[in-house]
């Protein structure tokens, strides 16, 4: 048997993944990293909207079931009934109108930890919306701190919402649900909303406005690109690098190497000079390339790093200490995140083509025959 999932901290866990796009493969992903034995439902080709098997479907099988016969159907139940837990992606309804509902394996797999990530949440008035990533991350606020003065947000694509609001706190609404149920004998449904997550997220935010230390607008903000010290900022080959300079030793350490010591670090945190000081940075910044700058302050205790693309991300060298990046069939994925001190997680590799462990899982399942040698 061609099982991917030997290894990792999960291994024994089995997880159903109803096929998706974003977050629900993602998390998928994550558990398959970690040695979770997850199982894909895909439709067949000739109802697919789009072929999943990507680098998100790595460390994972595939089966194709038609869902809408009879035969598909008790294949899919047979499979939930032998799993720990089960992640869908669909609208609210979706899976009852399947005949999947949670009610459903209340009595032939009672702890099943049922996992369901939308953007808005399985209730609410919005729950049967669409929406995408910047569509929940714009309700929860956040948004309105991802500009600079007088610009419109901008967000990084995917991430906030679909990876971090909703993939990640499924993935741990799953592990918390999985071990509750070893000691209550029960499963139980997780909804993970990504406009949940993401307000979360900004816990840190919320108690610094709530301790004063956020101040709101007109005043300056530290952290919203009005500071000449916690930005980015155009070198002069066009590309950009970061400062975090936000504690007074590091802020030192700053203006000394960038040879600005008429500044006076004791004044920092006085908003009414910053404009003057941020433009004696940019403008001492823009003296000289990304690179040369990356070699006069990384490492230090300036709070420095340039911005990279992706492909140069890959080739940096802490990234290449780390093994942060692997290419598999010429394209680059990232390594499976954290580190464990003896558990081994599994390396990058080709995702499944939809359907190809179907044949293996249905003898797994009892509802197929191994061809005889």
């Amino acid at each position: 048997m061609s099982n991917p999932t030997a290894g990792g901290p999960l291994q024994g866990l089995r997880v159903i993944e109803m096929a998706g796009i974003g977050p629900a493969p993602f998390c998928g992903m994550l558990l398959a990293d970690m040695g979770a034995d997850v199982i894909v439902i895909e439709r067949p080709a000739s109802l697919r909207v789009l072929n999943t098997g990507t680098a998100m479907n790595r460390g994972k099988r595939s089966i194709c079931l038609d869902l809408k016969t009879e035969s598909g159907l008790r294949a899919a139940i047979a499979l939930i009934n032998s799993a720990s837990a089960l992640i869908e992606g669909y609208r609210p309804g979706v899976m009852e109108s399947l005949g999947l509902a949670p009610a459903n394996f209340a009595a032939s797999n009672p702890k099943l930890v049922f996992g369901r990530v939308t953007g808005w949440g399985q209730t609410g008035p919005l729950a049967q919306a669409a929406g995408h990533d910047i569509n929940y991350v714009a309700l929860t606020g956040i948004a309105s701190i991802a500009g600079r003065a007088g610009m419109a947000p901008s967000l990084p694509a995917t991430i906030i919402g679909d990876m971090a609001g909703g993939a990640m706190f499924l993935a741990f609404g799953l592990l918390c649900a999985i071990l509750e149920a070893q000691s209550s004998g029960q499963g139980q449904v997780v909804d993970a909303a990504m406009i949940d997550g993401v307000g979360t997220l900004s816990a840190l935010i919320h108690s610094m406005r709530g301790s004063g230390m956020w101040p709101e607008a007109p005043a300056r903000n530290l952290f919203l690109h009005e500071s000449p010290f916690y930005d980015s900022f155009e070198c002069a080959d066009g590309r950009h690098v970061t400062l975090g300079a936000i504690e007074p030793q590091f802020y030192s350490e700053l203006l000394r190497r960038l040879e600005l010591t008429d500044i006076d670090p004791a004044q920092q945190f006085d908003t009414e000079r910053w404009p003057a000081l941020r433009a004696r940075v940019a403008a001492r910044i823009k003296s000289k390339s990304r690179d040369e700058w990356s070699a006069l302050l990384e490492g230090s205790d300036a709070c420095f790093a340039p911005v990279l693309t992706f492909a140069e991300a890959a080739t940096h060298p802490h990234q290449r200490a780390r093994g942060n990046f692997h290419e598999v069939d010429g394209h680059l994925q990232p390594a499976p995140a954290p580190r464990f001190s003896r558990s081994q997680v599994r390396n990058p590799q080709t995702g499944p083509t939809p359907g190809q462990h179907s044949m293996e899982i249905l003898i797994e399942l009892g509802l197929a025959q191994p061809k005889p040698s």
